[in-house]
């Protein structure tokens, strides 16, 4: 275990915790906690989507969502280039916030921060248009949108990525 908690110490994306046991992954918009033991234990902090909006959700709409999203999330490691084995799953809510946990065999920072990139962006692609969001997932959606505008648009005839206005 001593082996996997030094390449978490060597990983740039993750800062060793106050508890001495955990890491935290810095390069996404939601909070992550990283255990390295014999499997690696990754947790991620969402918000539900009724406090991720400033506009009313409906209950039916809420379960809905928090249903879809657990089902796509589930299948976070067969999206994975390692295709680590899944030992346990959970989707737990706590007040205006889901946690996300995926303990997984063989773990380690790379496959930890992989975990917590397709939470992050699975929770955007699941996010309902016609709400506004509130930061951090107005942010992700903008930055989406922004990500979107700078691909190369192949009907132009530019080759340098460069993006006009039409």
């Amino acid at each position: 275990m001593s082996t996997e908690r030094s390449r978490f110490d060597d990983h740039d994306a993750f800062e060793p915790a106050e508890d001495g046991k955990e890491y935290a992954l810095t390069t996404v918009a939601f909070p992550v906690r990283a255990v390295p033991d014999r499997e690696t234990t990754v947790t991620v902090r969402v918000p539900t989507l009724a406090a991720a909006t400033a506009d009313e959700i409906g209950e039916v709409v809420a379960e809905d969502w928090e249903r879809t999203l657990g089902r796509r999330l589930e299948d976070a490691p067969g999206a994975l280039p390692a295709r680590p084995d899944l030992e346990a799953f959970s989707v737990t809510r706590g007040g205006d916030h889901l946690e996300v946990t995926y303990r997984l065999s063989p773990g380690g920072p790379e496959i930890a921060k992989a975990i917590a990139e397709y939470v992050e962006g699975t929770y955007v692609e699941t996010t309902i248009p016609g709400y506004e969001y509130e930061p951090p997932v107005a942010d992700l959606l903008a930055s989406a949108r922004m990500t979107g505008r700078d691909e190369p648009d192949a009907r132009s005839g530019e080759e340098d990525g460069t993006v006009q206005s039409r």
